[in-house]
This record gives structure tokens, sequence and C-alpha cells, in this order.
């Protein structure tokens, strides 16, 4: 149900014991969510950490000014206030999207800076209906991991480490724009929610019409939303019943998961694995994963798998290697990063997350390669040790610099030269942004691959999915 006024109690099922960031760029919704915010917290946490942040894009002549004004309504209202600036070249196409990942990375920052590891953004049940239907106009479902029907979810890990939360999805921007003229505060207009050029512009004008548009999205937002987040339930848990990890960068999945009868949840669960070890951001393409994982089931009439006699596929940069004993995913050997640098929190091969404890001195990180994984002793934990190897050898590993490449220190996650250098896994295709609505798939994938675990969600009493 949309909300005609704000419901406050939305504020009292989110934990703000480590404080929060306000997004508001001077909008009515933002400056609508900062006034609600600061009251509630006033009465209910008054200690809370309260930070207003406002990114400037730097796109229009206003946007500094418009900054400006947000500063000087925190400073009368007692809220600290910080204004960032998005800088450097804009690009020629793409623009809204550029502009969405850069904000985020600098709120990101805003919020790490201050210990904080939540952040609010106004979003509205009417930035909700644009968004369905304009995902809608492009036919995605609400299998697509991250997008999709389902909409903007209620909070979305964003680098695996800040929540950002967004509690006035449910409510309309007019019961907003009235709590600000009851409040006797202004808002800035940005000229581009009214500039055609842009898709969602066209979207917000058809919705003004006024014929019932807003709602049906919402209910079909709604619908795929359940929809979406009992997939992922389902796909979670095929992957802990049919998946294992027997070497690093490989990955085992029982005959038994082609045949479990919830194909649809299967292909999902095959989507996000071949994503995750390939280091792909975005799922592999639906149609393609369906032919693939159509291969790996048993024809009717024969008794044993299909694949009993082996074959390979690549998808998502993956090798599938499905054999006897049993369907192996690991890193297609191509395409690999070059050596270079060890960095400090740097993303490797979209795979793992370089962290130093230390400066690392001369070294480099580049892959294993073939000849060093030959030489390593292979467990026998029923993996064939060609598979092992060939995993193995797409992995990172130290280099020394000086010199010809030939000087190979052990793996990075293990390092004994460097114990406080590591490379942990990622779950590649929700490493930037998770959404609530996927959570169980996501945190099963990071136990079956050794990423860290996720942080709790900022909702009391679920996980707000």
């Amino acid at each position: 149900m949309l909300e005609t006024e704000p419901d406050l109690s939305v504020f009292s099922k989110i934990d703000f014991t480590n404080g929060a960031v306000a997004a508001v760029s001077g909008g009515s919704d933002s400056t609508a969510l900062l006034l609600l915010l600061k009251d509630h917290l006033d009465r209910s946490a008054p200690a809370t950490k309260l930070l207003a942040v406002t990114i400037d894009h730097n796109l229009r002549p206003g946007s500094a000014a418009e900054a400006r004004a947000v500063a000087r309504l925190c400073a009368a209202r007692g809220i600290a206030h910080r204004i960032m600036v998005w800088s450097g070249r804009k690009p020629s196409t793409g623009l809204p999207a550029a502009a969405r990942k850069a904000r985020y990375r600098l709120l990101a920052e805003a919020a790490q800076a201050e210990g904080i590891g939540l952040i609010l953004t106004g979003h509205t049940a009417d930035d909700q209906a644009e968004t369905v239907l304009m995902r809608h106009a492009r036919q995605e479902g609400p299998r697509e991991a991250g997008r999709g029907l389902a909409g903007m979810a209620p909070a979305t890990l964003y680098d695996w480490r800040i929540w950002i939360a967004r509690p006035l999805l449910g409510t309309r921007r007019a019961a907003l724009r009235e709590v600000l003229r009851r409040a006797n505060v202004g808002w800035a207009e940005d000229p581009t929610n009214d500039d055609e050029a842009f898709e969602r512009s066209r979207i917000r004008a058809a919705l003004a019409d006024g014929n019932g548009a807003q709602e049906d999205a919402m209910a079909l937002a709604a619908r795929a939303a359940v929809e979406r987040e009992q997939l992922g339930h389902r796909a979670a848990a095929l992957i802990r019943g049919f998946a294992s990890r027997p070497a690093d960068g490989l990955i085992r999945l029982d005959p038994g998961f082609a045949t479990a009868g919830d194909d649809l949840a299967a292909v999902y669960a095959l989507r996000i694995l071949l994503a995750t070890v390939g280091g792909v951001a975005f799922l592999p393409d639906q149609a393609r994963s369906e032919a693939l994982f159509a291969r790996l089931r048993p024809r009717p009439s024969c008794v044993m798998p299909f694949y009993a006699n082996p074959f390979c596929a690549t998808l998502s940069r993956t090798v599938v290697d499905a054999r006897r004993a049993g369907i192996f995913l690991r890193r297609e050997t191509r395409n690999l990063p070059p050596a270079a640098p060890a960095v400090d929190n740097a993303l490797w091969d979209g795979r793992r997350r370089i962290t130093l404890g230390d400066e690392p001195g001369a070294f480099l990180i580049a892959p294993l390669g073939a000849a060093r994984a030959a030489k390593r002793e292979i467990a026998e934990d029923g993996a064939p040790p060609s598979l092992v190897r060939a995993a193995l050898a797409a992995e990172p590993a130290l280099w020394r610099s000086s010199g010809p490449l030939g000087e190979s220190l052990s793996p990075v996650q293990d390092s004994p030269a460097l114990p406080r250098m590591a490379a942990c896994p990622v779950v590649a295709p929700f490493a930037r942004f998770l959404p609530s609505f996927d959570l169980a798939p996501a945190g099963t994938v990071a136990a079956l691959i050794g990423a860290p675990l996720l942080p709790a969600a900022p909702f009391s009493g679920h996980t707000a999915g």
C-alpha cells in the first residue's frame, strides 16, 4: 500500500547503532528524508551520529549553489554536513549510470571516513514505479540479479561493507513535499528531471497522467520481489546441497544438481556460480545458461548422465567440465591479468580482493601459470588432479619483480613470506551491489568459496528483503 502520509515507523526498524549517512541532494525527497530522520533520532536516539552528505556531480552551473543551500539547512538544524564533488572528465555516453556509480562511491567514502556503515537515500514510491516501468520496457524479469521487475530493494549492500537503505519506498513524493511545506522548507528542482532526452524523465511524464500505472507498477514490483527472494532461497538450497570446493578456483557440482527437479532455481544458481568463478560482474545470458543447463541433464532414454562422456563448454570466462566425477567449474586460462604491482584493496581479475598489511616490497601479482601448477602436490580428494592444476594455474601468486618472472613465491592467500597479505575471494556478481532480495544465494556462495561473511543487515527483525 502506498502511503499518503510518511510512515515514520520505518525508521524504528533500522539499526542506527553505528550512525547513519543521509544522502541529501537538495531535492524534495532527500530533504524530507533528512528532516524525518532527524526528528526520529532526536526522539529515540539523540546520541546517534548523523551526517548529511551532498554529492555535487558538477554537471550543471547551479549544482554548487544547491549543495551550499543544503549546508545552510543542516547548519540551522544542527546536522553535520559534507559536500563531495564528482571531479574529473564526464563520459559522453551513459552519463546517468556513471553519475550513479560516482555518487555511491563518494557516499561510501564519506561514510567510511566517519566509521559509519549505513547510508540512507530518499527514494520514493514514485522512483520505484519509474524503475519498474523502465525495466519492464526492456523485458527484464525477476531472475536478473541486481535488477529486474522487483525494482529497487529496501536495502543494498555496497562493496560488501556498507548498507544503503531506502526507507521511503512506500511513500509518495507528494506526501514528502507536504511535509516540507508544513515545515516551511523549500527544495531544489533538478531541470534534468523534465528533460525527455533521459528515459526516466519520459517515464515520469507518462506516470503523471494518473491512469493507475503507478499503482500497477508497484503491485508488479511487490510480486516480483517475493518471487525473486523465493528463487534466491531455492538456488541457495541447491548450492548447499550439491556444490563443493575441491581446491582454490575449482567448484564441483554433484551430478544430481541437474536432476533436482527445480530447473528455474538450478539455472539461477548456475548463473551465479559461473559469474563468480569467472570473476564477471553480471550474470551470464539467461538463454545461453538454459542451453548449457540442458546439456547437463541426462537424456530421458539414458541410464547414465549425458556427460558420462566428458564435454567442456565455456561461459562467462568459466570452463564447465562435465564428466562422471561431477560438473567442474574453473576460470578459463585465456585473458588472465598480466603481471602487475601488488596494490592494496585492488580487485584482481574480478575474483580476489587484495589486502596488504605492510608495504609488499618488490613483488608483482600474476597468475601462477601451468608450469608452476604442474609442480604442485595435489591431495587425493576425488577431484581429477588435471582439473585441480588447471584451476590453480589461474589463481593469483606473488612473483619477484626484480629480474625475469622465473622465481615464484607461494600463492598470495597463504604466502609465508608476507603473512599480512591476503587475496580474499569475492562473489563477483554481488561484489559491488548486493540487493537484499539476493542475500540467501550471495551468502551461500560466499561460504562455499571462502569469501568474507556478509555484514549484518541494518533492519531489525528481518533481512530487509
